[in-house]
């Protein structure tokens, strides 16, 4: 059999078991209903760290429930958690790791008490560190997802483990499965790797919602050029959304080491890098979010190019979560963690309280 038939025949096999038998609408909203879908931000810090596994409290640590309680008390109900899969299952096939399980565990159920919603993200870019020396990054050594020593299946074994633990959760908003893949390899494109954890992932949990990541760093602006085949991925349950990620500097990697002069923005910026994205979501019928956005502190302007992308996101039905929140950021001039035992807020989270929901059909 080919490989297009063996997924014709798995899905259909599936599609029984699937409790969401609908099927999706995208941002056009043609047919279905009226969901409410929420804003948010990601929660950094259990990601923090090129030391694998490292220590935590030393080179990463995890957000709290006070972290939660805040963004809530704002009525930003979204939370994307970045997570690494190194930490998680310190030997590829192997058990999860109890202790991380159990802190990420913590966090959900947390997030579950304060009614939020939490969205999980391998936060790996396509690769897994199958060697660190436990003080510094020096010598660390990657695999890509595709690579003898971090296989496709790998990769299956542990969202299986993971969608196990967690598809109880009714906080979890859905799974991430990959945080900006990039450079993978053309004899494994990730295109593939991710029909295969769909088809992994149903086998254990029919009901989460997947979220699919755009390759080469799931830019919106490139969209159609690196992502177009990611329309071909077939979800046996019909619960399956696309992720894109968007930063507003000249070449878009959201460092900002130029200032806003220099690097040539306008007001317009975000909205011209997100609508190659939106308009192939129109164009397949196909539901976005947008997992990564943020802008310096540090000149007001910037605040002026994130409300007319969010102000575009929310009139098109996509929601999104701002990079990024957490209690390791320190000065971080992207930070909108509060300061100050949470009594001060950041400048952006003004702009991001005017954009607390969207509406999706589907």
């Amino acid at each position: 059999m080919t490989k297009k038939i063996l997924t014709f025949v798995f899905a259909s096999v599936l599609m029984a078991s699937c409790s969401n038998g609908d099927e999706p609408g995208g941002t056009g909203g043609n047919g279905g209903t009226e969901h409410t879908e929420y804003f948010g931000v990601n929660m950094s810090g259990a990601e923090f760290g090129n030391v694998y596994p490292g220590v935590d409290g030393t080179h990463y640590g995890y957000p709290t429930e006070s972290d939660l309680q805040y963004f809530k008390n704002k009525g930003l109900r979204m939370v994307r958690f970045p997570f690494r899969w190194e930490r998680i299952q310190r030997t590829m096939n192997g058990e999860l790791d109890a202790t991380e399980l159990a802190k990420m565990k913590k966090f959900v159920q947390a997030a579950e008490d304060l009614n939020m919603k939490v969205l999980l993200d391998m936060h790996n870019f396509g690769r897994y560190c199958i060697y660190s020396n436990g003080v510094n990054s020096e010598d660390n050594q990657f695999a890509i997802i595709g690579n003898a020593r971090c296989t496709v299946d790998n990769f299956c074994d542990v969202w299986k483990k993971l969608a196990a633990e967690f598809k109880d959760y009714k906080c979890i908003w859905g799974y991430d499965i990959m945080n900006e893949p990039n450079a993978m390899l053309k004899t494994t494109p990730w295109v593939d790797i991710a029909q295969a954890c769909i088809n992994a992932i149903r086998e254990v949990d029919t009901e989460t919602m997947l979220v699919i990541s755009g390759d080469e760093f799931s830019s919106a602006s490139r969209w159609k050029e690196v992502s177009d085949n990611l329309k071909t991925l077939v979800d046996p349950c019909n619960n399956m959304i696309f992720q894109a990620h968007v930063y507003f500097d000249s070449d878009a990697s959201g460092n900002y080491v130029k200032s806003y002069d220099e690097d040539g923005a306008t007001v317009q910026t975000g909205v011209m890098r997100l609508k190659p994205f939106v308009e192939w979501l129109k164009e397949n019928n196909k539901r976005g979010f947008v997992g990564e956005y943020g802008v310096p502190d540090d000149d007001g302007r910037w605040l002026d190019v994130l409300d007319a992308a969010l102000k575009y996101l929310q009139e098109n039905g996509v929601n999104g979560t701002y990079w990024s929140a957490g209690p390791r950021w320190g000065d971080y001039k992207l930070a909108v963690q509060p300061t100050d035992n949470y009594t001060v807020d950041r400048p952006q989270l003004e702009t991001l309280l005017k954009y607390k929901t969207t509406v999706q059909i589907y």
